[in-house]
């Protein structure tokens, strides 16, 4: 019995000495020495095998082979604007040969009611090349299509291409009389493509919906689109909408009176989203409804800019309407009235439209359209909707006496076409102002539907010269706009204006327009290639907003000339880190252009390096020995020489051809110079290649005379766009981005004075060991030049995770220690140590199951722990939302019915008006009606979609995406972890010199009650910011700078009727046709 009670109280003793050996928290102190015996050993490591101040001083001794130069960043923004301004001013002027061309054509034009069949030829886009659908029909012909590299797809320059929206017939009179005459527009196109090699896309769109552009190419596959239909119609694209009609400010009025419940609510509903559609991001808009009451439909009480976001949210809501009670258009008109002339919100400044969509009645609301509208400086278009038996004269008294047009909408057919022709009511005073609307606009980017990526466009309306005669037999000038004018400018081309590679990697040109939307900025980077998104990202969302840039946006919104310095955080290249950084803004106008141009550049690119290796290329092969030895270490047989060797891949010379395979661009850069032929070479950037690569091997000797333990691999990377990593075997094997100027590492490193350790990427399905890999460790080179401070070159290592395991454990342990904790042992059951970057990610660990999750974001490993760091100011944070993003569309059953390229309606699809008001609707029907006479028609679509990347299958969305980062210069934090019925003490301290911190803390395993949810740092799918609040602090834009809204010559007499263009005769069939195709669909 006694033996029992000493080997129970023995136990029960030593429990209790493991407890107090697990509650013996080190002290702060203890935990700064070691943390100071971890970064000696890290940064003599370092220090040691990278050489840093080695090559610091080549570059001194060397700097005979090179100069200095400034970057004037006045003068270079000016420059840049200049160049910018003269391409510019060089497409308007083909822009305006275009135009008066059409406005002649046209007037010498014979209307005719038939054609012979040879009086009409043209290539309709839309034709099959792999079926020769042009025999046998009517007015068609074929080009011979060449792959051209300018436009990267086929075309013809010997003819131009005519695209005709879906849903309009393309034997009616109009557009075989549209056809006819704009077939002269040929010669036009061809003669200034003579004049000027480098235009791109020449279009003329028409107010009827065709558009004829050059030179000829083929439609876009239609299996790209959305709905793998063709919706495209030249009315409803951006460019189009700004050169028809000046900004508008319009407030849609819905009837939701009991009258109009049903069917003829639904045709409103989808009426006033296709409305919307018509609207671009200079437009404002606000949808309200009423009956005895007034509502907004969403939840903005006053107009607000018709940009994606706030038009969704319209669409969304018009859905929720309800029709109840009796109309009461007075106070439906006094509400509308009011918000349009409200003064103390956003506004477009320009036409003012009241749009009422109703079923009719007998009120005619005189009293408030005089008391409101005496002026008639706002005009009333009305749409009667539906069929029904009530009077239409009030609704039409309406319009017509306030300088609007009167419509009908009875079906589903009307909605599409009728709810657009009201551009040409507006286009009026502007073809009555005749030359004073003569000028070019630009548009926001956008992009491009025959691929030719991002674009602006300048535009010039095209207006109808011919006379009318009136009831009294005299003549007055026409007020229709025949169309718009439209020709292209690539980004690319612009950017090619804004010199990069002197600026340095972190250096950067962005452009803005009046809205403050991107032009041109590096993060201008949308993922959807659907070129039905628009392409709208706010300089404010495109970098890290602060104060002072919503200042220098108004400045360059307004056309100001300016400068200012700030300090400002940076987001890195990969978006995993955030930096804090100078940079300094220079700005100034492109003249003739609503845009504004600006430069960006850190302290460290003010100055750049130019190599002086010879006068020319030639001369520095044939006659400049240090020239040949630096070519020699670029050969691949020197490798193991002088480390494995990535050359960034830029265009070096103009025949050399760009290869993202190192190997083999190497090589045809060799031989390229050692052919002499570089008359086509950019000098500056083949030198200065040329020049870091004898440095670089130079570093490489030094390297090699001194051995070091517990590195992978040693690197250096420079501007010049040289990367060598030794030895050979680790270069193999080396993934990063060989473009210094795109290399998040090399960027990131540039803005930091100390050593930067990088996580590796963490994937969780295919997880490469990152002990074989090892962890990248870099720093810039400094090189002070006549008070000059350069930033030329990083050098780094990557370092071995096992031995780096072994020496952070040892620089913890405590010799001959009795009542505390004896350091960070090796998956010691009481404590997790771990060393974190300043991102939050995880990089070293006692616990050997950490290891294997090096690189993971450690919210994701320890929650509780990440999110009391947060709360203790070691971390800070900062949302940011990606409005460019893609992600995988909402689980939908309509594909269930058939392969995904074609798209199937299902029986709701039947049933809903909305989908009947698309042209989705008539174009199935066509789809449907060839896949009937050609049954292999669905197999050889659905095997064709293994060519379509998978991006086209995405939807847009926005994404938020939370950063955290190092605020402050404070070194040590601690505190503790209440889960409850548990606790877990912390201590963390930074490593100095680095971007490191050191935490030691109770194990996760002694406390597991505190909620487990995991922090997300990567990006995720989100609503974005609240759009209802957005509108009521709207950001800064500028209205333009002429209006046409009103003239005083209008004639407004022609104010009511319907379309003048009729439905494809395949809807007609389609209709009679429409169940016995369903059934026959979801058999297929």
């Amino acid at each position: 019995m006694d033996t029992c009670r000493v080997r129970t109280w023995m136990f029960l003793l030593l429990l209790w000495q493991e407890g107090c050996l697990a509650s013996q928290f080190p002290t702060q102190l203890m935990i700064k020495e070691w943390v100071d015996q971890m970064q000696k050993e890290l940064v003599t490591l370092a220090d040691t095998a990278t050489a840093g101040k080695s090559l610091t001083q080549i570059f001194l001794r060397n700097k005979h082979l090179y100069s200095v130069e400034q970057n004037d960043a006045e003068e270079l923004v000016a420059r840049a604007a200049r160049n910018i301004e003269q391409l510019l001013r060089k497409r308007s002027a083909a822009l305006e040969k275009l135009a008066t061309a059409a406005e002649v054509f046209q007037k010498d034009h014979v209307w005719k009611d038939e054609f012979e069949d040879d009086e009409i030829a043209y290539y309709n886009a839309k034709d099959n090349l792999d079926a020769n659908e042009t025999e046998g029909r009517k007015y068609r012909i074929r080009p011979d299509f060449k792959e051209d590299p300018s436009f990267k797809r086929l075309t013809d320059h010997n003819h131009t291409a005519v695209h005709i929206p879906t849903d309009i017939y393309d034997g009616s009179t109009i557009v075989l009389n549209e056809l006819n005459w704009t077939e002269a527009l040929e010669d036009v196109f061809k003669k200034n493509r003579e004049d000027d090699p480098t235009l791109l896309w020449q279009v003329f769109g028409s107010a009827t919906g065709l558009a004829r552009y050059y030179p000829a190419s083929p439609w876009m596959d239609a299996r790209k689109t959305p709905s793998k239909i063709d919706l495209y119609d030249v009315r409803r694209r951006p460019w189009y909408i700004q050169g028809a009609a000046s900004p508008k400010d319009m407030l849609i009025l819905v009837d939701a009176s009991g009258s109009v419940s049903g069917l003829t609510l639904k045709l409103i509903r989808t009426s006033v989203s296709e409305m919307l559609e018509t609207l671009s991001d200079d437009d404002y808009v606000n949808v309200v409804y009423f009956n005895t009451r007034v509502k907004n439909t969403a939840c903005f009480d006053h107009l607000v800019q018709a940009n994606v976001r706030n038009k969704k949210l319209l669409k969304d809501a018009v859905q929720n309407i309800t029709a109840k009670g009796i109309t009461n258009y007075t106070k439906g008109f006094e509400f509308a009235f009011e918000q349009l002339y409200t003064t103390n919100v956003s506004s477009a400044n320009c036409n003012k439209i009241i749009m009422l969509f109703t079923d009719g009645g007998e009120e005619r609301a005189q009293s408030i359209l005089k008391k409101y509208n005496s002026d008639k400086k706002v005009r009333i278009f009305t749409f009667s909707v539906g069929q029904h038996n009530y009077d239409k004269g009030p609704i039409q008294w309406m319009a017509c006496s306030n300088k609007g047009y009167f419509y009908e909408i009875p079906s589903i057919g009307a909605i599409r076409i009728n709810t657009q022709e009201y551009l040409d009511v507006l286009g009026r005073p502007m073809v009555l102002a005749d030359k004073q609307a003569k000028h070019v606009q630009w548009t926001n980017v956008y992009l491009d539907a025959l691929e030719l990526g991002l674009v602006i466009t300048g535009t010039l309306p095209v207006f109808n010269r011919t006379k009318t005669i009136d009831d009294r037999n005299e003549e007055h000038q026409n007020q229709l706009i025949l169309g718009v004018m439209g020709i292209d400018v690539s980004l690319d081309d612009i950017k090619k204006l804004t010199p990069r590679f002197t600026i340095g990697p972190n250096g950067y040109y962005f452009a803005i327009d009046p809205n403050g939307y991107v032009l041109l900025h590096p993060n201008l980077q949308p993922k959807n290639p659907k070129f039905q998104e628009p392409v709208t990202l706010d300089f404010l969302d495109a970098e890290l907003e602060n104060d002072i840039k919503v200042e220098i946006r108004r400045m360059m919104i307004d056309g100001e000339i300016g400068e200012s310095t700030i300090d400002t955080l940076v987001k890195t290249q990969d978006e995993r880190y955030i930096d804090r950084g100078v940079r300094t803004y220079t700005w100034a106008p492109v003249n003739g252009t609503d845009y504004s141009l600006a430069l960006v550049l850190p302290k460290y690119s003010e100055n750049f390096i130019q190599a002086k290796l010879g006068d020319t290329i030639k001369q520095a092969i044939c006659e400049d020995f240090l020239f040949s030895k630096a070519m020699e270490t670029l050969q691949l047989e020197r490798f193991d020489e002088f480390g494995y060797t990535y050359i960034a891949p830029r265009e070096y010379c103009k025949e050399l051809k760009l290869s993202l395979n190192n190997t083999q661009f190497l090589l045809d850069f060799n031989q390229y110079i050692d052919r002499n032929t570089t008359d086509a070479c950019n000098e500056s950037l083949v030198k200065r290649l040329i020049l870091d690569a004898g440095l670089t091997a130079e570093l490489v000797k030094v390297w090699k005379e001194q051995a070091v333990d517990g590195i992978v691999a040693r690197f250096v990377a420079t501007d010049g766009g040289i990367t060598r990593v030794y030895p050979r075997s680790a270069g193999e094997e080396w993934t990063e981005n060989p473009e210094t100027y795109e290399s998040s590492f090399y960027k990131r490193t540039l803005d930091n004075e100390i050593y930067i350790f990088t996580a590796p990427y963490f994937n969780t399905e295919v997880r490469e060991p990152v002990s074989e890999s090892g962890i990248l460790v870099s720093k810039a080179i400094d090189l002070f030049l006549d008070e000059v401070m350069l930033k030329p070159a990083v050098v780094g290592v990557k370092l071995n995770v096992s031995f780096w395991m072994s020496s952070f454990i040892n620089a913890t342990l405590k010799l001959n220690c009795k009542d505390e904790i004896c350091g960070c042992l090796r998956n010691d059951k009481h404590v997790d140590c771990v060393i974190l970057d300043d991102g939050g990610f995880l990089l070293m660990s006692n616990q050997e199951e950490y290891i294997s999750l090096i690189g993971q974001f450690f919210g994701e490993v320890d929650p509780v722990l990440m999110i009391n760091l947060v709360n203790t100011s070691l971390y800070s944070f900062n949302k940011t939302y990606d409005y460019q993003s893609v992600c995988d569309p909402e689980k939908d059953n309509k594909a269930a019915a058939g392969p995904r390229s074609i798209y199937v309606p299902t029986i709701a699809d039947l049933l809903s008006i909305g989908w009947w008001a698309s042209s989705a609707a008539w174009s199935i029907l066509r789809q449907l009606f060839f896949g009937l006479l050609f049954p292999n028609l669905l197999e050889a679509v659905e095997s064709a979609d293994d060519e379509i990347p998978d991006a086209m299958f995405k939807e847009s969305c926005i994404t938020e995406q939370t950063q955290y980062f190092f605020d402050n210069d404070e070194r040590s934090y601690s505190g503790v972890l209440d889960c409850g019925n548990c606790s877990r003490m912390y201590r963390a301290e930074k490593l100095p010199n680095t971007n490191l911190v050191f935490l030691i803390t109770d194990a996760k395993a002694t406390c597991l009650s505190c909620d487990p949810r995991p922090l997300r740092q990567a990006e995720q799918p989100s609503e974005g910011p609240n759009p209802c609040e957005l509108a009521e602090n709207p950001r800064y834009r500028k209205g333009p700078d002429v209006c046409f809204d009103n003239n005083e010559n209008e004639d407004d007499s022609d104010c009511g009727g319907g379309t003048h263009l009729n439905p494809s005769r395949w809807s007609v069939l389609g209709l009679q046709l429409v169940f016995w195709l369903t059934k026959f669909l979801q058999q297929s």
